[in-house]
This record gives C-alpha cells, structure tokens and sequence, in this order.
C-alpha cells in the first residue's frame, strides 16, 4: 500500500489519550477470575480495564479506550474512518464499536473480533501520531464521506478543514475524485463540496447539512454583530430574511457550564440586542431537532424562512438513525462553545 509519511502541518501532534488505565491478562494474575467477581471489564480480548473506571465512562470514550487496546494487541495498525477520527479528535457520534484500520491491498477486506480490516488499492497520506499510525485528516473524511450517510461526511469533512489547514475544499474534492475505486463517490460528492472550517461544532455541521436537505439556502456563518460594549457572533444568517440562528446544543443548559437560569437569562439579553439591530428573528435548536428533522422544519418554517428547493425525503429519513447518539455531538458542541 503505497504510503506518504507525515506530509501534512496539521494542529494537533498528540493523540487523544487513552480515559481508562488498560491491563494485559498476560500482566494480570488470574484475570479472568477477577473479571468474573466483576472488578474488571474486558475490553478487547486480552484487554481489561477496572470496572469501577468503565463504567462511568461516556460511549464515545469507550470507543477511545477500545482503540487503544486493539493497538496494545495489534501494534502497526493504520487506523482509519471512525478511528482515525477519534484519535485525531475529530468528531464520531457514539460508540461506534468497531476499530476500523487498513489492510494490504492483496487481502480480502474482514471483520473479525471487532476490528473492521479495511482493503484499498489507493494511497493514503498517514500520520505518525505520536506512536498511532493514523490516515490523514483530509483522508478520514474522504473515506467517512463515501461509507456513511452525508450527515456524517459534512460533519467530518467540516472537522478536517479546522484541524488541517493545508486542507481545502478543493484537496478533498480532488483526493475523492482521483482515488482509483469509485465506490460512494458520488455520494461523497455532496459534503466535500460543503465543506466549511467556519463550522465551529459538529452541531453547526450537522444543522447545516439538514437545513439545506430539508430545502432551505445556506446561511451565511459565524457573522459578527458589535453593540454597545460587546460583539457577538451569530451561528447562521439569512440576510434576505433578517433570520439569525443558534446551534444551542442540549447540554449548554444542564448545570455543567454555569447556573441554566444565569445562562438563559444572557441568552435573551443577548436575543434582545440582536434584534435591536434590526434582526427580525433570532432562532435556537438543539441536537434533538436535528434527530426530527420535522422539528427544525417547524422553527425555520414558523419564522418565515423562505423554502428554496424540496426537501430530499429519502435523506432526511435516514439521518434520523445516522444522528440518533445525540450526546457526542453535544459534548462536541460545547466544547467548541464554552467561550462563546
């Protein structure tokens, strides 16, 4: 598999660390007798981790751990697709169970105790992350864009343009188009093309990707607005409606982040001087909304926004199931967010 090491200036150099302690049986006296009392998770074959540490854990940092361990077990994997982007930090939704990495070419692609092989015959830019050998940024998303629906690929086609800025629209474009197999390129075609590093979360991502699939044009992103003593920065804008739009999130408001009646009460302050501006509406939705497209339909429609084209049914449909792990991207969100 012809390869290209380390070709790119990306951010981060560090890979997302491993959220448990992990322990090999081989290191471990009698550790399927202590699993059994329950004190240890397995977490690959071979792979425990103490349940007291596991448990707590979110889905998509089990997915993390997982990695982890399969590299323990399978060192020189070229990880790739949901696992390259999870250590690159990329956004994944979930846990997506599966490792997924890159065979020879001259194998048959496999899945087999949970670690998805993958062949190509195409090159791939990979990454030495410190110690993970990773597909390139650029490279996940092309390869996420051709396998899963095009919610995802926006949301990771997105995520590679802010964690690469060698990356443009026009690379991911071309490497999708140049690589020799055609399968899910022309589905591909439709995120790389829309591709947007002003997309600062995976929520304004994914809404993206909705709002325009349920008809309506593409806003214009992360507009700044000044007033008296402050300047604020809008998710969306419709200028021809005077419509701006929020990508809340549904944990912004749960305690986490400051006091919800605190944070409410700023956000209608800050409504307030928006629409002294001249803004006719200021609209907010979280990540439920998009898991019922038909909810977002309702807040953009209510506020008169123009539809431009008709909604794409099939599409629509099937991001129900694509975005139904509904905290991951919230979690995203707010991490990209918490300064706002």
């Amino acid at each position: 598999m012809p390869v290209i090491a380390d070709p790119l200036p990306v951010v981060r150099r560090t890979p997302v660390a491993c959220p448990v302690p992990l322990l090999r049986a081989r290191d471990v006296p009698h550790a399927a007798r202590i699993a059994a009392r329950g004190e240890l998770v397995s977490v690959v074959r071979g792979v425990y981790a103490p349940t007291t540490e596991w448990r707590p854990l979110a889905p998509w940092d089990r997915y993390v751990a997982r990695i982890h361990a399969t590299i323990l077990v399978h060192p020189g994997l070229v990880l790739s697709h949901e696992s390259a982007a999870a250590i690159w930090g990329m956004p994944i939704l979930g846990d997506p169970g599966v490792v997924h990495a890159l065979s020879d070419p001259t194998r048959t692609s496999r899945l087999h105790a949970g670690l998805r092989m993958h062949t190509t015959t195409g090159a791939r830019d990979v990454v030495d992350l410190g110690g993970f050998a990773v597909v390139s940024p650029s490279d996940c998303a092309v390869d996420l864009a051709r396998a899963r629906h095009v919610v995802v690929g926006l949301i990771a086609a997105d995520a590679a343009l802010r964690l690469d800025p060698a990356a443009s629209v026009e690379s991911l474009v071309e490497q999708n188009e140049q690589r020799p197999s055609s399968r899910g390129r022309r589905i591909a075609r439709w995120p790389l093309h829309r591709a947007r590093a002003e997309a600062e979360s995976t929520l304004e991502s994914a809404s993206r990707a909705i709002i325009e699939l349920l008809g309506y044009e593409e806003p214009e992103l992360q507009t700044e607005w000044s007033g008296p003593g402050a300047t604020y920065r809008s998710d969306f804008w419709w200028p021809g409606s005077e419509i701006v739009g929020e990508a809340d999130g549904d944990l912004k408001y749960d305690g986490r982040f400051g006091d919800p009646a605190s944070l409410l009460r700023a956000r209608r302050e800050r409504d307030h001087r928006l629409r002294s501006r001249g803004i006719r509406s200021v609209l907010h939705w979280g990540w439920s909304d998009l898991v019922d497209p038909d909810a977002l339909d309702g807040i953009l429609r209510g506020a008169g926004l123009p539809r431009i084209a008709l909604p794409d049914p099939y599409r629509l449909a099937t991001a129900r199931a694509a975005l139904a792990p509904r905290l991951p991207a919230a979690r995203l969100h707010a991490r990209a967010d918490t300064g706002a």
